[in-house]
């Protein structure tokens, strides 16, 4: 249901949307991770949310340390640039709003700013370089008129399919993926589909 406010049982549903589908979309990342990386970002999303659902119940009321006890849970099960960078994102959120048992659902671009940010620096990508960098800046721009949850996923989830689109005609510029150039033309990258399939798996549940 859409609502205005966020709290760590709206955080535990989101893990456990995601954990219901994560193998069937786990197999879909590591083939086409295959192709452009080391083959193993379906494993660390596997890994990360079979780690965080099974301590979703210990998750404290506060959003912000609920964040960091989700970031410390991908961070025991991978050693993967990507589980590295998600629990990057999670820790940059977490420090915002901690202290808070709940948040507006207006303060989701912030958030996603803020995992964005310290992505970028611990990372080194840019935007524009065909990464899930890409696609979060996308839902970030989308979601500034939005008000309830209901309105912001609806915006994420056009944003992020949108932004999947565009950047399939375009090359990858940075990681293992660079080294194939222009053959990376026509070939999506894996970290934004990671981001699409997520994003699908909140809308459907």
């Amino acid at each position: 249901m859409s609502q205005s406010t966020i709290t760590t049982e709206d955080l535990k549903a989101t893990i456990a949307a995601i954990h219901k589908n994560i193998d069937v979309v786990g197999a879909e990342l590591n083939e086409l991770d295959g192709k452009l990386g080391d083959g193993d970002l379906g494993v660390t999303l596997i890994n990360g949310f079979n780690n965080m659902q099974s301590t979703a119940d210990a998750l404290p009321a506060d959003v912000g340390m609920a964040l960091f006890e989700c970031a410390k849970a991908v961070t025991k099960v991978s050693g993967s640039s990507f589980g590295t960078l998600m629990a990057t994102s999670m820790m940059a959120a977490g420090k915002l709003v901690k202290g808070q048992e709940s948040i507006e659902a207006t303060e989701i671009p912030k958030l996603l700013q803020a995992a964005l940010d310290a992505m970028m620096s611990r990372g080194g990508a840019s935007l524009g370089d065909k990464t899930v960098l890409d696609s979060l800046n996308a839902m970030i721009l989308a979601m500034g008129e939005a008000q309830t949850t209901g309105a912001m996923l609806d915006a994420g989830v056009q944003a992020a399919d949108e932004a999947l689109v565009e950047y399939n005609g375009k090359i990858n510029k940075i990681g293992r993926a660079r080294i194939f150039g222009e053959r990376t033309i026509g070939m999506d990258d894996p970290g934004m589909v990671a981001v699409v399939r997520m994003l699908g798996c909140i809308k459907n549940a």
